[in-house]
């Protein structure tokens, strides 16, 4: 099978290819990123895999169009999570969504996974989620027989951003500020999981449809960054700090990078309280998931792929 990965050097992606080439390493993966640092960080990892830094809202003088005739599957990746120019989130999310889509059907491809995200259903009125939905309608209008995965909040091996971000935090500093008290409830999905639904859906080509797809286990922000503390082997301190002072610092960060790892945005959704339903996918998808503890420990202290840092 030829497998066609746009945005395939991120969290998901490369936490994908760990597990094709295991599974299927006969299969040709095909993946395009414009984040060149992550694509050449991948190509040492995964050197049987064919990866291209291209831009996917753009098709003149890219190669990209031409290469994934002849694919079978598609599974669609890119997104912009977090940054400061509000108009990547349209290019990124929306417009690549456009361009990827027409070129799937010049290409005559017939499978596509779409991976969307939970956020879709919940109530922020942010611009990610605002994008991700348009994201998600242009999917379901064009291409009906699409399988639409909506995860939670993901970790795992290559987090440069969310839990990985803040692992790393955690490790350099004494002390870890958590805003408010902490106990807004998380449902934290491992990504090995997620990908093993993806992997799946490449082998089934009877699954379709739109699946939410939420971590079985609700834990408190809090105690998530405790069981996180204790699997990277950290000693800082755990302090509260009020949640609009938390916003403020959150804020002035921003006006340093222009790619927070956490914005003022994700600490509204994270302090909203949505928790999100949980549908029976392990046995929709026949996928054993793993333990919320073990998963920590995978991610941070299997040889594999647990010391590999991402650039941000």
């Amino acid at each position: 099978m030829k497998v066609f990965v746009p945005g395939g050097a991120g969290l998901v992606g490369l936490n994908l290819i760990a597990l094709l080439q295991d599974s299927y390493p006969d299969w040709d993966l095909l993946v395009v990123d414009k984040k060149t640092e992550a694509v050449y960080i991948a190509q040492r990892l995964f050197p049987n895999v064919t990866f291209l830094c291209e831009d996917l809202t753009q098709t003149a003088d890219q190669l990209w169009p031409a290469l994934i005739r002849g694919c079978d599957a598609c599974v669609m990746l890119q997104a912009e999570i977090g940054n400061t120019d509000p108009s990547q989130f349209y290019r990124n999310n929306v417009r690549s969504t456009a361009v990827v889509l027409e070129q799937l059907k010049h290409a005559g491809i017939r499978r596509l996974v779409h991976v969307s995200s939970s956020v879709v259903n919940s109530g922020a009125a942010d611009i990610y989620t605002e994008t991700k939905r348009s994201q998600e309608q242009l999917v379901l209008q064009q291409w009906p027989n699409a399988v639409v995965l909506r995860p939670t909040l993901m970790f795992g091996w290559f987090d440069r951003k969310h839990l990985g971000w803040l692992a790393r935090f955690m490790q350099k500093l004494p002390l870890f500020p958590i805003p408010g008290s902490g106990r807004f409830i998380r449902q934290p999905l491992y990504v090995g999981d997620f990908c093993m639904l993806i992997q799946r859906c490449l082998e089934t080509d009877s699954l379709c449809g739109t699946y939410d797809i939420t971590g079985l286990e609700k834990v408190s922000y809090l105690s998530l960054m405790r069981q996180m503390r204790q699997a990277v082997g950290a000693h800082s301190l755990i302090i509260h700090l009020p949640i609009p002072l938390f916003g403020a610092l959150l804020q002035l960060w921003s006006l340093i990078s222009h790619q927070p790892a956490f914005t003022r945005s994700q600490l509204m959704a994270l302090t909203a309280g949505d928790e999100f339903a949980v549908i029976d996918w392990p046995a929709i998808f026949s996928v054993t998931p793993t333990m919320l503890v073990e998963a920590l420990r995978i991610t941070y202290q299997d040889p594999r792929y647990s010391q590999v840092e991402m650039p941000f």
